[in-house]
């Protein structure tokens, strides 16, 4: 599949910073899964300097003003050639090890009940098998309902509530596997939502965002509970991260005294062979 891809991100400063660093993660790594025919990131019209890949594989930038800014675009755009491997990642390599990700976070910081919910989930089970049983058992605990967290909303948390969104649902997969002692890392990337598709997954307006569990004998594989399945070619792979604020496309840093507000804006539609 073909995939155009437009993402645009505004920020406005009042009155103007007096320094703005920006952090980007917005290019789509080439894997079996996908591969960029074309992709641009600008930053006010011009290309991100201070390009290199991290230890977790992924590409990122640095993008710096150090004169006042009452504006910043960030544009991500092109168009990508997916295609549907079940969600294992093949063709691509990192530095990092997978033990790595059995690190907690505030965001997957374990409780009693996540380990409790990924114990019966998984009794019996081993590898890919108990990897979907959790995967399933996320979504069951976790009902889709938008509005109904926040960025800062934790693992345990959204299990205590009984809602949440993507964000939620990887973050209570990622705390349950490493419970059980299974690697498991944040994704965040873009999904093509097409006529049959969830209908409640219709209003993300930003990016999406599913979770990578480390299986052996496959290696990293993509788990999406909000979706109930594994990531297909409607999928579009940017980058990962212990949780969500480790995997964020754009992160910064702002000096000065002003207001600040932010707009974001995704595309995502079917581009013609």
């Amino acid at each position: 599949m073909l995939l155009s891809i437009r993402h645009r991100t505004l920020y406005r400063y009042d009155p103007a910073a007096s320094r703005v660093a920006l952090k980007l993660k917005l290019f789509p790594a080439i894997t079996a899964s996908q591969r960029p025919r074309s992709w641009t990131v600008t930053v006010n019209g011009e290309a991100p300097q201070m390009r290199l890949v991290n230890s977790y594989g992924d590409e990122e930038a640095v993008w710096l003003a150090h004169e006042g800014a009452t504006e910043v675009e960030v544009l991500a755009e092109g168009v990508i050639s997916t295609s549907d491997t079940q969600g294992v990642i093949r063709g691509w390599k990192m530095a990092a090890r997978p033990a790595m990700f059995l690190r907690e976070t505030t965001l997957t910081a374990p409780s009693e009940a996540i380990a409790a919910l990924a114990r019966e989930a998984t009794a019996g089970k081993h590898g890919l098998a108990a990897a979907h049983a959790l995967s399933a058992a996320v979504r069951e605990a976790v009902d889709y309902r938008t509005g109904s967290t926040s960025a800062e909303t934790t693992a345990d948390e959204a299990l205590r509530q009984g809602a949440g969104v993507c964000q939620d649902h990887a973050h209570l997969l990622i705390a349950g596997a490493r419970t059980l002692g299974a690697a498991a890392r944040y994704v965040v990337g873009y999904l093509f939502v097409s006529e049959g598709d969830q209908p409640e997954l219709a209003t993300e307006q930003e990016t999406h965002a599913w979770a990578e569990l480390w299986i052996d004998g496959l290696g990293w594989v993509g788990f999406d509970p909000s979706n109930r399945i594994c990531p297909t070619d409607h999928y579009v792979r940017l980058a990962a991260g212990l949780d969500a604020r480790d995997a964020a496309p754009l992160r910064g840093s702002v000096t000065g005294t002003m207001d600040e507000s932010l707009s974001a804006e995704v595309q995502v539609t079917q581009a013609q062979q």
